[in-house]
């Protein structure tokens, strides 16, 4: 009820005993708080909150729009929803290296795990589209020294996203990789991996936790978690599936309304009352309100 019970530096413990484990972990996106409670029922193993996903639900394109305080604010209605932990896409990190430990520091007090922060120009553009720029080698570096640097909980994860792979290459993002984890990062996330070969050659290249991005239309196959683990991923994240099949059905439901003057067909395909009740444990805050309101309005005279 209200906030999860588990503290956010609990979570934070739990997420790097998990990247530690040897197992792969799936992170489902969610693209709202109830979202995240949803992915916590289903036994995942943590929450994804995408800056795509944050944008788009503003109405913008991802292409760096969104400030600071948007990302942290709904990042953090997120995460108090879920036991689980969450990590959010701090794209580029908000500005200069200054700007970067703020960032890091306002997601730790949003109740985060940890974040990613990636190597392009500011503004971005998203990470499986064409004409992607990424900044030189001594920028990277200074955003994540100035991450590492900014945390106050040891287990807060800085993530290292990088994008030179489709700009300079395999070689340039593994090189680049090495450089990132040299400079303070606890994990690193090459985008727009072409192939498990390529995921392969980055794990061989570094000696922390990886992550692959299986994200819909985009630059990647849609590999399953048996075949990333063989190639040594640890983590794999699903950023907008929730938001586009949330969407789908919902662009389904108004057709069928315009069209047949009435949603009864599409009834069968939502989310019950009672399931809905559920989710936001409606049945808590009621027995909530009973014990505490039980009281009678004395008689006056």
């Amino acid at each position: 009820m209200l906030y999860s019970k588990v503290t956010p530096e609990q979570k934070r413990i739990d997420f790097h005993n998990l990247l530690a484990s040897g197992t792969i972990a799936q992170f489902p996106g969610a693209f709202n708080p109830l979202s995240a409670r949803l992915i916590q029922e289903k036994g995942f193993a943590g929450v994804y909150i995408s800056g795509a996903v944050l944008a788009n639900d503003l109405g913008l394109p991802d292409i760096g729009l969104t400030t600071l305080t948007e990302v942290a604010t709904r990042a953090g209605q997120i995460a108090r929803m879920t036991d689980l932990p969450a990590i959010v896409d701090a794209d580029t990190g908000f500005g200069e290296p200054m700007n970067v430990a703020r960032t890091v520091q306002e997601i730790e007090n949003a109740g985060l795990a940890g974040l990613h922060i990636e190597d392009q120009f500011n503004p971005k553009r998203c990470g499986h589209l064409d004409g992607k720029n990424v900044v030189d080698l001594e920028t990277a570096t200074k955003r994540i020294r100035a991450a590492a640097d900014a945390r106050r909980d040891p287990n807060f994860l800085i993530m290292a996203r990088t994008d030179i792979r489709a700009t300079d290459g395999l070689q340039a993002a593994k090189d680049r990789a090495k450089a990132l984890v040299d400079a303070g990062a606890d994990a690193i996330f090459p985008e727009a991996m072409r192939d498990l070969h390529e995921f392969r050659a980055i794990r061989d290249a570094v000696d922390v936790p990886i992550l692959a991005n299986m994200t819909e239309f985009g630059k990647s196959d849609l590999f399953s978690t048996r075949e990333l683990q063989a190639v040594g991923v640890n983590m794999v994240i699903y950023p907008v599936t929730l938001l586009r099949s949330a969407m789908g059905a919902a662009e389904r439901v108004l057709d069928t309304l315009k069209s047949l003057g009435t949603q009864e067909v599409r009834v069968p395909e939502m989310l019950t009352r009672a399931r809905l009740y559920d989710l936001v444990d409606y049945e808590a805050y009621n027995k909530f309100d009973s014990g505490i309101f039980n009281f009678q309005i004395p008689h006056t005279r």
